[in-house]
């Protein structure tokens, strides 16, 4: 066991030692001759002290000497003990939200035995779900992000600075060759395009990096050069921001830290910043934004002016429009592959009903954007077309319990590494009169509007009026049944009175 997690230990057993011998901390500091301080740092975990200090306060407790410096918790603490040497707890990023992790400390030690048990519920229901380490931190990262917006000024600026020092704003979209140029003769990277096509285990990365006196950075030759260009701006990022803990395959096949991931989602966003300048997307989104009525057509030239993806242009987006335009908005990506649809990605600024938990284990709506763009985009490949693609589309989402209603823009297309896996992105704004004042398309009255649900097993629409349904109303029937043994109990118990 580690020396942190010593330290606080001691500190909860004094603390809980203190409180039952009914000591204030400035009684207790004054009989073991300590400063009130002094404890403070001892309870929270922050310091150890000396032998002869811990032999007074056993004095003053009547504890005796091995019972305080003990380690070990009564099995009502086991949980408590468990999660205080998680490997977890000392990777989670509590300073990036402006916490110490003995605030933590000092609150599941007010009452540590109900701290014990609220774990090992939280514990039991991570291993239902199979929820491992990097569940969690992915889960840190996402709420990170969605704290600040998703938009971070001193990547920006960042960005900015270094395509001024090498002139790549001036023209877009900036080229392959360029970034190419800058990462070999600045920063002495050996780059390889061929040899991952050489290893049929590999084909799924888009990229490998190896470390070394000369940096080598491996791409899949598979790629388009528009997502050769990516992988590049983001190496770049890594490099010129500094970020040493770091994936080194993409995508990451582990995650050894937050620090890995954050520095991970960095890169990337440094990369995205790069490629597609703030200042410059902003006016293309003003003009989008302009129309009256929805076309695609500004969106679309937005993919070939800065030769990006979709998904790039998409998540880019959800990094500026917040900001700049004062408009929450979510940010989804869904696979599908064998019949099934995964929730790959995802930021939900909006506080949208998204239930990716249950996800796992049930259907999602059908009526989703998301969800309906995949269908098309499986019905023109079955039909061998490919011209129209990326498939781009819009819809106002109205959920069928809440009446809230969301504008969703969104493309779909096949994957490049994997063409048998169809990928939608989209992002979603909640319909307001302030969101038709930002984005006047909104108002059009052509955009179709669809009622949608979570998933099928909760939703009360028949088959009749839902002809895409995917899975029978089992939960909703089990609440049902629920309400009416509630009911009936009711009345049982109206008769004996």
């Amino acid at each position: 066991m580690n020396t942190d997690v010593v330290n606080i230990i001691f500190g909860m057993k004094l603390r809980q030692a203190r409180i039952e011998a009914n000591l204030s901390l400035t009684e207790f500091a004054a009989r073991a001759d300590l400063s009130p301080s002094y404890v403070t740092e001892i309870e929270k975990g922050r310091k150890h002290p000396k032998t002869d200090k811990i032999f007074r306060m056993a004095q003053v407790l009547g504890k005796s000497y091995d019972d305080l410096v003990s380690i070990k918790l009564s099995p009502a603490l086991t949980d408590l003990e468990s999660m205080l040497a998680s490997p977890l707890l000392r990777q989670f990023p509590f300073e990036e939200f402006d916490l110490d992790i003995n605030d933590l400390i000092n609150l599941l030690t007010r009452a540590p035995d109900k701290a014990s048990a609220l774990l090992h519920a939280v514990f039991e229901i991570a291993r239902q779900y199979d929820m491992k380490d990097e569940h969690f931190l992915r889960a840190a990262l996402r709420s990170y992000q969605e704290l600040h917006d998703n938009y971070f000024p001193e990547l920006e600026q960042a960005a900015t600075t270094f395509a001024e020092r090498f002139g790549l704003h001036q023209d877009m979209p900036i080229s392959l060759a360029a970034l190419t140029e800058i990462i070999r003769s600045k920063y002495g990277y050996q780059l390889d395009t061929t040899q991952l096509a050489e290893y049929p285990e590999l084909k799924g990365y888009r990229a490998v990096f190896f470390e070394g006196k000369q940096p080598t950075l491996m791409i899949n030759p598979t790629l388009y050069s528009l997502q050769r260009k990516f992988i590049l701006a983001r190496e770049l990022g890594y490099a010129y921001l500094g970020l040493k803990e770091r994936s080194h395959t993409s995508t990451p096949d582990r995650v050894d830290s937050f620090r890995q991931m954050l520095n991970d989602f960095r890169a990337s966003y440094f990369a995205g910043a790069l490629l597609m300048p703030r200042d410059s997307l902003v006016a293309d989104l003003q003009t989008f934004f302009a129309q009256e009525i929805w076309n695609p057509a500004p969106l679309l030239a937005m993919l070939h002016k800065y030769d990006v993806t979709p998904e790039m242009l998409l998540y880019r987006l959800s990094e500026v429009i917040p900001q700049t335009f004062g408009t929450r908005l979510h940010f989804l990506r869904f696979h599908h592959v064998d019949g099934e649809y995964k929730l790959i990605k995802r930021l939900n600024m909006n506080r949208l009903l998204l239930p990716s938990g249950i996800g796992l284990y049930e259907h999602y709506c059908r009526r989703w954007l998301s969800s309906r763009l995949l269908m098309q985009l499986e019905a023109y490949q079955t039909n061998g077309a490919t011209s129209d693609l990326p498939l781009v589309d819009v819809q106002i989402s109205e959920f069928l319990e809440t009446k809230e209603r969301f504008l969703c823009i969104g493309f779909a297309r096949p994957l490049v590494l994997a063409a048998n896996v169809g990928s939608s992105v989209i992002i979603g704004f909640r319909l307001t009169n302030d969101l038709k004042n930002t984005i006047h398309f909104a108002a059009d009255p052509n955009i179709p509007i669809t009622v949608i649900n979570e998933t099928c097993e909760r939703c009360p629409l028949t088959p009749a009026e839902c002809h895409v349904r995917s899975a029978p109303p089992t939960i909703l029937v089990q609440e049902q049944v629920k309400a009416d043994r509630k009911q009936a109990l009711d009345r049982l118990e109206a008769t004996i009175r």
